[in-house]
Parts: structure tokens; sequence; C-alpha cells
């Protein structure tokens, strides 16, 4: 099998015929603040733009480039298709012209001219935009799993195949988290740290667990290139940067004993065989080397590249309305109408500061207005032509393009919310709805587990892990390593946020487990 980076979290997979291409990424993101790094511009598109396959696997633009699917992906591509419940995906890729897909169903195998494909969907309403996906490819030698963003918790699933040979994985920060916050500079840094190592251990671990024989790092960093984002990129290797790039992955898995870990820029090409992986990069090896080692004189070259790029985004921009509150107000108030736990969840104020117009969220009263000054959970900062651009396009999801961005500044009274967050990812009644039922169907806690006297649900709270094989437990406190979520095991208080709590109990002696619970 041989793979080709085509940069972030794009590859082209080639097995027995098969060419295919996952993620391609060449147009700059969310208002022009994301780009691939390293650069993919000098990429001969020739070898990727006519595959037999396309594989999107969610619609995070950082995967999902419309701009370069439309002028250059072959439209006979048969796109591999994740179980997605919305078919927000298949209608996307039909407006760009393609009309052969392959529906998979989650987690069940497909082969295709003797190459096994199999596409683990993640439908919860924090899975990317409403979704997001890993794909195994299994050519009757070896097996790769592109896991990109996906953060998967039916592990099992996915080595029902066998082992695997090769993991692509996610590792760097992809959040606007801590650094658009107005948190003070000490308490930023000490969360920023927080997070840089909960991303590195939770990629370590997806290692451990998974226990491929090579492991790629990638989906990850982006790189800045605007003036206003450039101090986002990790120059120096700062504990406290939430992107870290490829080499610190790859230090912190040989620090830890885990697997063989490659390095792979655009362009590189890796050849996989049962008896190991070669890898060839486009460059020689002290000049990709010298892109990590010295990143900031290649970024700002990049950035020099790119600044007739950057100017004509910013033109881009339209110029605001004199009053968002009629058109947010009609937009808004009609789906906080009809959700009952995601207002529930919220319940509080969120107050939008576009330019000189304040306008709250109330989701007590479930209504749109002015703002009186009154108190708030979440306030957000925002220029006002970013949300024009989100309301002329009718955008669903703002996450998806607006607070990505990282180009807006948050304030917020308590601890990390979810539900406003997932409100701004869902703002269509198909997209509510969706969020409103998964939230339903999730039900009573039935499986359990025991540990150090305690009986405990079985899936964390959070996002449903499997907590036999996450869970690390130190004094009171249990800790999801899949996202770092914390709970008290004698209480079930959720320490990271106040929406969730783990079901949790003591274990009287002799006691046996009730019927219809899993010990």
């Amino acid at each position: 099998m041989r793979i080709t980076a085509i940069g972030h979290a794009g590859f082209l997979i080639e097995a027995r015929g098969l060419r295919i291409v996952c993620d391609p990424w060449f147009t700059p993101a969310y208002f022009g603040s994301w780009f691939p790094f390293p650069s993919n511009e000098h990429l001969d598109l020739r070898r990727i733009t006519n595959p037999t396959h396309l594989y999107i696997s969610h619609l995070h633009h950082d995967h999902f480039d419309p701009e370069f699917l439309a002028r250059h992906m072959s439209k006979d591509a048969t796109v591999i298709l994740p179980d997605y419940p919305l078919d927000t995906l298949e209608q996307e890729l039909r407006a760009l012209g393609f009309t052969s897909f392959l529906k998979t169903r989650n987690t069940q195998p497909v082969t295709v001219d003797g190459v096994t494909l199999m596409v683990n969907a993640l439908v919860a309403p924090t899975d990317g935009p409403i979704g997001d996906s890993a794909l195994l490819v299994d050519d009757g030698e070896t097996r790769v799993l592109n896991l990109n963003d996906a953060r998967p918790t039916d592990l099992d699933a996915l080595l029902s195949l066998g082992p695997l040979d090769l993991l692509l994985l996610q590792f760097s920060g992809a959040i606007w988290y801590p650094m658009v916050y107005d948190f003070p500079e000490k308490m930023k840094q000490a969360l920023g740290k927080q997070k840089r190592q909960n991303q590195l251990r939770r990629a370590l671990q997806y290692v451990l667990q998974l226990a491929p024989r090579f492991t790629v790092p990638c989906a990850g960093p982006p790189c800045f290139l605007d003036d206003d984002l450039f101090h986002l990129n990790d120059l120096q290797q700062d504990p406290a940067n939430i992107f870290p790039d490829q080499t610190v992955f790859l230090e912190y898995l040989a620090q830890h004993g885990a697997s063989q870990g490659f390095l792979m820029i655009p362009g590189s090409e890796g050849v996989l065989t049962p008896q190991g992986f070669q890898v060839a990069h486009p460059l020689p090896d002290e000049e990709v080397q010298a892109i990590f080692t010295h990143k900031e004189e290649y970024l700002t070259a990049y950035q020099a590249r790119q600044r007739p790029v950057l100017a004509r985004i910013r033109a881009s921009w339209p110029q605001p309305r004199a009053d968002f509150l009629p058109a947010l107000r009609a937009w808004f108030e009609p789906l906080m109408a009809q959700t009952d736990l995601t207002c529930a969840g919220i319940n509080d104020n969120v107050l939008l500061e576009l330019g000189d117009q304040g306008i709250v969220l109330d989701f007590r009263e479930r209504t749109v207005r002015a703002w009186g000054g009154e108190a708030w959970g979440y306030r957000f900062r925002i220029d006002p032509r970013l949300v024009e651009h989100c309301v002329r396009h009718r955008l669903e999801d703002w996450v998806n393009e607006l607070f990505l961005s990282c180009r807006f500044q948050a304030s917020r009274r308590g601890k990390y919310n979810e539900y406003v967050y997932n409100f701004f990812k869902c703002l269509s009644q198909e997209r509510m709805q969706y969020a409103e039922g998964y939230y339903v169907e999730q039900g009573p806690v039935r499986e359990t587990w025991e540990y150090g006297g305690y009986r405990i649900q079985k899936r964390c709270p959070h996002l449903k892990a499997d907590l036999t094989r996450f869970a690390h437990i130190e004094g009171d406190v249990l800790t999801c390593r899949l996202h770092g979520w914390q709970f008290r095991l004698s209480t079930g208080e959720c320490l990271t946020s106040d929406e969730c709590r783990l079901w949790t109990r003591p274990i009287a002696a002799g006691e046996e487990a009730p019927v219809g619970e899993a010990a």
C-alpha cells in the first residue's frame, strides 16, 4: 500500500488499483485564519485530482474544501460517505457536482475490488459539525486507519479486521480555547499548558490502545499567517501553546516508548508492507527538518507569499447592517422555542457584542433582544463583518466558520458550557431537532463497572467514551483520558463543566449488580 501526504489531514491512499483521496485542503479556511502547515503549495495536483474514490471525513473546512473540490477534483470519483444521520455532507458534495456515492454503514466493512473499507461515523452534536469519521483501509496484507480529527470510543470495532499497521493520527489543537478568552495571563498560560498536555496524552492513548506498528501524526497543526493571528503559531515549542507540531508529538511518542513514529510533509510518500514502512520526502532531510527547527523563518516567508491572498479575503468581508436584532431574532427565536434541553443546558444570557450593538440571547425566556446591561453567562465580541457574512449566507454552523477563525474575544462566568457552542453549531430546525433528539436518546444509565468500592456508569457523560478503557482514577477523582474531563467518585460532580454528572455510588458489602446492569 502506498500513502502520499497531501497536507494537514490529506492523504492519497493507493491499494490494489484503488486511489482514495482523503480530506484534501488547499484553500485558507475560517475567514483566512488557517493555512496548511507545512505548505502544500508545491504539490503537483495531477497526482491527486483523478482518484477512483474521494473520502471527506466531515465538514470542517480544513477537511472539506469546496473551492478546491469544485475547481480541481474529478467528479467521476466515487465518494465514500460516512453513515451520518443528517445528509448534510452528501448534499454539499452533490452541490459541487459529485454523483457517485458509496454509502457505508457504521463500522460495517465493505469490499471494493479486493480492498476492504470501513468507516466509523461519530454522531454526537459535539463531533465536528454534527459528525466526524475515521476510515480504515485493508488491502489484505496491511491495514491503515485514518483517524483524522475523529475520537472514536468503540476501539474494538476498529480492530475487528485485525491489528493495525499504520495509524494516521490527529494530535494538535483545533480550537480557539483558551487563546480568545479574556482570562488573566497567568490563568491563560496554565490552561494552555493543560490543554496541550491533554491533547498529547489523548493521542498517546489511541496509540497505546490501538497498538499500530507505525504512527504518522497529522491533521494539524494549522498555521496562522494573518498579522493579527501570527502570535498563535508555536514558534519556540511553548508549553502553553495548544498548536504543537509533528516533531513535538514524535518526541513525545519516543519518550513514552510508544509505536514507531514517522514524519510526513506534503509530498512525502510512504510504502507500507508487511515487512515495514519506508518514507521518502520531497525535499532533502535537512530542508525538511529546517521547516520545524527554523519555523519562524519558514512561516514569515510563507506569509509573504500569501499576503495577496489574505488581502483578497479581507476585502471580501461584507459591510455590516446597521441593526442585527431583527435578523437574529427572526432566526434564533423559533429555534429556541423548540429546544427544551439546549435552553435548559444553557439557562443563562449569551451576549453578542457586534461593534456598538449589544444583543442578548436569553435562554431562560427564549428571546433575542437588545442588551440593557443585564448579567450574562457568556459574552462574545465579534467583528460585525463576520457576523454579516454568517447572516447573509444563513450559515447553520457558526463554529465551522466564525469560532474556529479565532477572530473574536470571549468571556464567560463559571465553567465551560458545551450547550452554548452546540447551539451555534445547530442553527437550523433539522440540526437543532437532531441535537435535541440525541440528548433525549442518551436515556438512563444501564451499564456500570466497579472500581475501588464504587459502581460507576460505563460511558463518560461527556462523549460516551468507554471508561473501562479511558478512565484514570487517582484518589477521589476520575479522569476520562479521551478529553480530560474529570469527576468526583464520591459525589458524581463534574469538575470540568456544569452540565455533566457521573452516575456513581458506593457498593455495599455483599451487594450484587442490579438486574439490567452490566458490572
